[in-house]
């Protein structure tokens, strides 16, 4: 079968090099793929407690460690695969010691089982998605990369710990991946934005609590094989300029 190809441009979210020139040329200057935390401060506090100890994974130029760390979760470890991105965030926050930064692919964390209380990811997974152009049916790279830093997490995560993603995602183009048996959680979601109209999902997976039949069935369709395809369109030009949250399928 002949699946539809990506914009060219979009195969660079998935390069190091491509973060790290973005990162050597911005620092730390804040940058919020989906809006700072008051966006969704009421669903992330609804989950965390005093003294969690929480993982941030593609933590960007994001402030989101630190306004956790001012609002008393001061226990909060953040990842990325960029060093030029580690290294700015280090020098941004050097005053504030408690908040610690590692480079560290999320496909292999560096970190025992049941490390963490609670694992955030705002937008990293959906690179993930970047050179695909079918969400009913993923790629199996996609579905397989997808599954293994989502067994990661569950493997860092704490008996009764929650992984929180939020991102643009659909659920019913996301909640299949996230409804895996052998990952060991429950799956929720909430809509979340602006006055009445809502700009992305919250999805909490809450460890060692049973998943509802209906995921388990949309998990389940992750792995059937998909019909049969037309013609590809016409390719897109890339936008050097463009989100690249916009700039795929997720």
């Amino acid at each position: 079968m002949e699946r539809r190809r990506a914009p060219p441009a979009n195969h660079r979210y998935r390069q190091r090099r491509f973060w790290d020139a973005l990162y050597r040329r911005e620092g730390a200057e804040t940058r919020e793929w989906l809006g700072g935390l008051s966006r969704f401060l009421p669903q992330l506090e609804a989950e965390l407690r005093p003294g969690d100890r929480i993982l941030v994974l593609g933590c960007g130029n994001s402030a989101l460690s630190h306004d956790l760390h001012e609002l008393g979760y001061t226990d909060v470890t953040s990842v990325d695969f960029s060093p030029a991105c580690i290294a700015a965030m280090r020098a941004r926050h050097a005053r504030c010691p408690a908040l610690r930064w590692a480079v560290m692919d999320i496909r292999a964390l560096a970190f025992p089982d049941a490390a963490f209380d609670v694992v955030v990811e705002k937008g990293t997974l959906d690179v993930f998605m970047v050179e695909e152009t079918d969400p009913w049916h993923v790629s199996p790279r996609a579905a397989a990369e997808m599954h293994r830093v989502l067994a990661e997490v569950s493997r860092v995560l704490r008996p009764g710990g929650c992984f929180i993603s939020i991102t643009f995602a659909q659920p019913h183009f996301r909640k299949p991946h996230y409804a895996q048996e052998d990952f060991g959680w429950s799956l929720r979601h909430a809509a979340c934005g602006d006055g009445d109209t809502f700009h992305y999902f919250l999805y909490v997976m809450r460890k060692g609590q049973p998943l509802d039949p209906r995921d388990l069935a949309l998990g389940r369709r992750l792995h059937q094989p998909p019909p049969p395809s037309g013609p590809p369109p016409p390719p897109t030009p890339p936008d050097d300029d463009e989100d690249y949250l916009f700039a795929i399928q997720l």
